[in-house]
């Protein structure tokens, strides 16, 4: 069966052009031309990726992520953006967005990042759940519980914790980190990292004894 992408866009002409190129590629993709039919779709179909101008008519990229994420957790959401602002990119990180390609790309990249999100998402050869403090983190699912709730990560989310959870109380590098889970080690990618890693130290709050510790100059310190 082939994975299935909705892809949100108002410029027709580039619309076509990538999504003859994704189906080129082996996927089937849903094209939708503003938000609000995007949000409509994304309820009444099953998707594995959502791709998501952030500029469009009706609903914003931005608003439709976060009414993703309030219906799924686990999707994988990439923006794609005319606008290279860091302010931009942290906020498609702050609502749910998992990445963030900026036009003009090649579609090359932009594949390959599809590609490893597709493969994190289906990942069966990894450790099923991790136990640590108050918590236990079930990967594949992407469920984080502790005796008082249930947490479900997003994909992104989860891939850190995890990478936390192989590197117990090691001196984790900040550039190998980025290099792992981003494939680069570049400002914008680090800054997103970190909004991230916000996230989960609130998760993370219950628990006293456990501290996701920054080292200045180095990188950080899963401390359990």
């Amino acid at each position: 069966m082939k994975l299935r992408i909705l892809f949100a866009e108002d410029d027709d002409c580039f619309a076509f052009v990538l999504k003859d190129h994704l189906e080129l590629n082996g996927y089937e993709v849903a094209h939708v031309s503003n938000g609000e039919n995007a949000l409509k779709l994304f309820k009444k179909e099953k998707f594995d990726l959502c791709l998501l101008d952030v500029m469009m008519p009706a609903v914003d990229g931005f608003t439709v992520a976060k009414e993703i994420r309030m219906l799924n957790k686990a999707i994988p959401v990439l923006f794609i953006s005319a606008k290279s602002m860091k302010e931009d990119r942290i906020q498609g990180f702050k609502t749910g967005g998992d990445d963030f390609i900026t036009k003009p790309f090649s579609v090359e990249e932009l594949l390959m990042r599809i590609a490893v999100f597709l493969r994190r998402s289906g990942l069966s050869d990894v450790e099923p759940f991790y136990k640590f403090g108050l918590f236990t983190f079930d990967y594949k699912n992407l469920k984080l519980t502790s005796p008082k709730e249930i947490f479900t990560l997003t994909q992104k989310e989860g891939d850190i914790l995890r990478f936390f959870c192989t590197h117990q109380n090691q001196l984790i590098k900040r550039e190998d980190m980025l290099k792992e889970l981003w494939g680069d080690d570049d400002y914008f990618m680090g800054r997103s990292m970190d909004v991230f890693i916000a996230k989960l130290r609130k998760y993370l709050k219950e628990d006293t004894t456990i501290c996701i510790r920054n080292v200045h100059g180095v990188g950080f310190q899963f401390v359990v």
